[in-house]
């Protein structure tokens, strides 16, 4: 729990860094998947995900939310570019659900040759385990860091106090800080999948083979973090008394066969090391930031995220750094995956949040409860946090303005159709300088 009565604390409580991935389609004018090779071979921030038409840009790491925004904004323009002068043109599809789908092998596996040949062999290991459809789904991670000094004022403060519990070694501390803020966004990380929920819609290909041009609602906000979208047949419970035992709890699932590599682990919270992405790196490096993988693509935007999203996530990592550590008991975890599901849901005020302490609410109430608690903890910051916490709760207060509800007005009726030409705007746009909006 973050020493935040400490001045030295306190004074750094926002400083941190910001790293950001994002996943697009490429696809034809006419709303079928690409089948060209990935034209990016010699760019190492823009790569591929599943699909060798599913680009994903990487950005470097940065200190600022919107530094990070505008160089997803920056690679995003340079593939718009590329696939304008392909001599097919492509497009890129702005949307987490996909458009036209003939069939399962319309959704080509990334190939990948030599030394890296195993990441194909992977793939076709998730393709015959979940089917292609569902790695269609796209989206954005944010990956975020808090700053050194900021740990390290912590990590100062706590010597200083005399509970008698505080880490004396300093990687200790940092490694266990990461493991309680994992184990308290576990618990409250579904209010991120609330406020960027924005992928309502989706082709009928997508449910029914070789039906094309139907729009199907399914009352989910969002598809991909959904009961339909990215999950494993078992709701995970981890053990976060410390970051081996952490390690140890996902390479359990391994070696009982519930996961062949711990990367399959569909969890919307990750913990990470610097460089190479391994529990053997985890445990050897010690933890350098924590992933959230519940973010939908926001087609409202041109860079495919609001910066105000990500500086509230932020928030929300801060204050929850802040909050009493409590029991999160095996029922808790798996109530908790529910609460992620939950929150994809269209109309947030038909599902339930049962929180830690048994508390039952709608998705709503309890997402309008957190945004109270944390304009008062960041009562005294600069007018721009109170406007970002504004903004989120405006959803809550009003659903009309949530991005999933916005977008069903504006594409229901030929969502792919409309998404296409969304598409165009946006080519046309990030590749001339015009607002396609």
């Amino acid at each position: 729990m973050l020493h935040i009565q400490d001045p030295a604390v306190n004074a750094l409580l926002l400083k941190g860094s910001f790293g950001l991935e994002k996943e697009n389609l490429r696809v034809t004018p006419e709303g079928y998947l690409a089948h060209t090779p990935h034209p990016f071979p010699d760019n190492n921030n823009i790569v591929r995900d599943f699909g060798e038409n599913q680009t994903e840009i990487n950005t470097p790491v940065f200190s600022d939310a919107h530094e990070a925004v505008e160089a997803l904004m920056e690679y995003s323009c340079q593939i718009q570019k590329i696939l304008r002068d392909l001599p097919d043109r492509e497009i890129l599809w702005p949307f987490s659900n996909p458009p036209f789908i003939r069939n399962e092998q319309d959704i080509p596996v990334a190939r990948f040759f030599g030394k890296d040949v195993s990441k194909t062999v992977y793939r076709e290991y998730l393709s015959d385990r979940y089917g292609r459809y569902k790695m269609t789904l796209s989206g954005i991670h944010v990956n975020y860091s808090f700053d050194e000094a900021l740990l390290r004022a912590d990590f100062a403060a706590g010597k200083k106090s005399s509970s008698g519990s505080e880490k004396n070694d300093f990687r200790e501390y940092k490694n266990q800080f990461y493991v309680e803020l994992a184990e308290k966004t576990a618990a409250y990380g579904w209010i991120l999948t609330a406020v960027t929920a924005a992928s309502p819609l989706i082709d009928s290909s997508f449910v029914e083979k070789g039906r094309f041009g139907v729009d199907e609602f399914s009352g989910m906000a969002s598809v991909r973090c959904s009961e339909l979208g990215y999950w494993n047949t078992f709701a995970p419970v981890f053990d976060y008394s410390s970051l081996q035992s952490y390690a140890d709890s996902i390479q359990a699932y391994v070696d009982e066969g519930l996961l062949a590599y711990p990367s399959e682990l569909y969890y919307p919270v990750r913990l990470k090391p610097a460089g190479k992405n391994s529990l053997e790196s985890l445990r050897e490096r010690g933890v350098n930031h924590i992933e959230l993988r519940m973010f939908d693509l926001n087609p409202l935007t041109e860079a495919g995220v609001d910066e105000r999203d990500i500086v509230f996530a932020q928030l929300l990592l801060v204050w929850l750094a802040a909050l009493p550590r409590r029991s999160f008991s095996k029922k808790d975890q798996v109530q908790a995956v529910q609460n992620f599901k939950n929150a994809a849901h269209y109309d947030l005020k038909t599902v339930k949040i049962v929180a830690p302490n048994g508390e039952v609410c709608s998705v709503a109430h309890a997402a309008s409860r957190i945004i109270d608690e944390m304009k008062q903890f960041y009562q005294g910051y600069p007018d721009e946090v109170r406007k970002v916490l504004d903004f989120e709760e405006a959803k809550f207060v009003d659903a009309d303005n949530r991005y999933a509800w916005i977008i069903r007005r504006r594409f229901s009726s030929s969502f792919v159709e409309k998404g296409l030409q969304l598409a165009e705007n946006l080519q046309k746009s990030m590749t001339s300088g015009k607002n396609p909006q």
